[in-house]
Parts: C-alpha cells; sequence; structure tokens
C-alpha cells in the first residue's frame, strides 16, 4: 500500500513476477477490498494469499509515530509474517524510516551487529552484471567500526547471494590515496586491511565515486548519508541518459532512421543501464530478510524486488548469514572484540 503510484502498479509487478516463477506464493498485506479486485483482474488468486489491514504508513509519517501507532498497518503486518516465519522475505514500497524501525524492532539485530545497512545493486562492468553497495539510506552516520561491519556484511552478501567465493571489497573516499578522508575513514582503511584475511575477502582500498560502476571492486563501503546521495545521482543521471537519447534520435527524420538501424543496440543498452533492474535494497543485520522497493518503482522495478525476495528466499540467504555471524570470531575493532557478520 505504501507505492506512490499505488497497489494497482504493485499487484501489477507481483503479477508479472509470479508469471516468471509459478511456484512463487505471495503474502499481500493492504485493504483487501481494494486489492481482492486487483488481484482477479491479472489471475493470481491461487498465489496471493490476502491479509487484511486497515492502516497505512504514509511517506510523511515519523517513524517514533509509526512505532507507536502502527500496529495496523500493512508494513507492520508483512513484516510480522516474515517473523512469525510465514514468509521467507518481505518487500516494501513504503517509507523507508518507518520499514527499517518496524523490522528493527520486530525483527530484532542479529547478534553482533552493531548497525544494520542497507544493500544495493549497482550496474557495474563486473561479469554478473551488478556490485553491491552498502549502506544506501539505513543511517546517515556510520563511525569506523560500523564500516567494518559493513564491510564483513557485504561480503557475506556477495558470497551468498551473489555466489562470488573471495569477494573485492573497496571503501569509498574523496581519492586513493591513503592520507586522503576524514579521521574514521582512515581508520577505516586500516581496520578492514587487517581483517580481510580472517574473513576471506581481499580489500582493494580506498575507491571513487567512478569505481562504483567499475569492474574493479564487487562490494562498495561507506556511509548512508553518501550512499543514498550516490545511489539518487546514478539514477538520476541514468534516467537523464535515457531521455537525452530519445530526443536525439526523434530530432530529425535522418534520426529517427538511425534510431530505427540501432534499435538492437539501443535495447541492450537501454536494459543495462535502467535502473529497474536493480530495484531492492536489501536490510543486513536482522533476524530476517526485509527489501526496500523504491515508492516510485513501476510494475517492472516492483518485479525486480520480488524477483529478488524470490531468489535470496531460494537461497536461504539470512540463514546463511546469521549462521555466519554465530560462527565468526570477534573481528578486531569491530565492536571491541564482538561477534559480527563476515
Amino acid at each position: 500500500m505504501g507505492s506512490d503510484k499505488g497497489p494497482a502498479t504493485v499487484v501489477e509487478g507481483i503479477a508479472k513476477s509470479i508469471r516468471k516463477n509459478p511456484d512463487l506464493a505471495i503474502l499481500l498485506h493492504g485493504r483487501a477490498d481494494e486489492l481482492r479486485p486487483l488481484i482477479s483482474k491479472h489471475g493470481i488468486e491461487d498465489a496471493v494469499t490476502l491479509h487484511d489491514a486497515e492502516d497505512i504508513v504514509t511517506m510523511d509519517q515519523k517513524p517514533s509515530h509509526v512505532m507507536r501507532h502502527g500496529k495496523g498497518t500493512s508494513m507492520w503486518s508483512c513484516i510480522d509474517s516474515v517473523r512469525a516465519g510465514d514468509a521467507q522475505v518481505a518487500v516494501s514500497c513504503g517509507n523507508t524510516g518507518a520499514l527499517m524501525a518496524v523490522s528493527m524492532v520486530r525483527l530484532r539485530k542479529l547478534e553482533g551487529v552493531n548497525r544494520p545497512a542497507i544493500a544495493c545493486l549497482w550496474p557495474s562492468r563486473n561479469p554478473s552484471g551488478f556490485n553491491v553497495m552498502l549502506d544506501v539510506g539505513a543511517d546517515i552516520r556510520a563511525d569506523e567500526d560500523d564500516l567494518l561491519q559493513f564491510a564483513l556484511m557485504g561480503a557475506s552478501y556477495a558470497r551468498n547471494g551473489m555466489g562470488l567465493a573471495r569477494p573485492r571489497i573497496g571503501l569509498l573516499n574523496v581519492g586513493t590515496e591513503e592520507h586522503k578522508g576524514r579521521a574514521e575513514l582512515k581508520v577505516a582503511h586500516d581496520l578492514i586491511a587487517h581483517n580481510a584475511p580472517k574473513a576471506d575477502f581481499e580489500f582493494v582500498g580506498f575507491v571513487e565515486g567512478g569505481d562504483i560502476p567499475s569492474d574493479r571492486v564487487d562490494v562498495i563501503v561507506t556511509d548512508g548519508f553518501t550512499g543514498n546521495v550516490a545511489l539518487k545521482t546514478g539514477e538520476g543521471t541514468a534516467q537523464l541518459i535515457r531521455d537525452l537519447m530519445r530526443e536525439a534520435f526523434n530530432h530529425s527524420i535522418l534520426s529517427k532512421f538511425a534510431a530505427v538501424l540501432a534499435l538492437g543496440s539501443l535495447k541492450r543498452l537501454q536494459k543495462r543501464i535502467d535502473p529497474r533492474r536493480a530495484n531492492g535494497g536489501v536490510f543486513l543485520g536482522l533476524n530476517g530478510t526485509v527489501i526496500k522497493s523504491h515508492g516510485s518503482a513501476d510494475a517492472t522495478g516492483v518485479s525486480a524486488a520480488v524477483k529478488l525476495a524470490y531468489e535470496l528466499g531460494l537461497s536461504n540467504f539470512n540463514e546463511r548469514l546469521a549462521a555466519r555471524v554465530a560462527s565468526a570470531e570477534g573481528f578486531d575493532g569491530a565492536g571491541d572484540g564482538e561477534r559480527t557478520a563476515s
């Protein structure tokens, strides 16, 4: 119910996913009288179970208000379905702050995790087509210990969610030289480098903004403020490129003819830079998997988020992450020897 485009777009996206993955089962939380006709319209009654929830978390509501008054909302009901074990993964297009707050209270943090993070997939030159970046908005602050934990959790996501045996980790900074950046970044650099052999990942050092879509790294670590700005900038740039190319090829008869000749290449390019393909930020560090879809996502974007949830559910990703957290010995500098994810 939290989508900017309304529940019709969400149900359409779900229908797209069900057609591609017939064994997918959906628990849909929201106002049943609004959702039931939409489900019938797409003919997906057999794959969808409705959980009626009358209240809605709006985009302008503060997380503190939702925590006090949100028990009857579709968001709360969705997270509780994961807590109860009825669902493996929760997907929401709603208020990010409220979703993180409800998730943390209802699911709780994994033992040893100080600050959860949101990890997103970023189109890249790597063979998989994507890099992982975190944090992209769970919390605007992150000290050196938090950045080390992000590196450990990001490595686990890349290893278990993307099949990379030894992920390459980079720490986002204003330059690649070790003397550049804020004090906590320099300390985090040394902590991550020191713990990389024990955590079985490769630390490539500082990376810059231009490295985010490169094949130099697999995981980019940063604080939530910087990560969110980078994410929104990248999405806006991709949209600008699409709009400018459309204008250029519609400029004249000759340019339209050229567009026809280049149609196959243009479609491949559009697919590669389409941010909808990478829609869905994963909350890492909780006792349950939660995926935050963009509120403005269309049906294709919603379908991508559901596809990600489906794949993580099939791989038992959160169980593997939790097991890794539970078995990890204390990493130097992370929470003064507490256990953390790897």
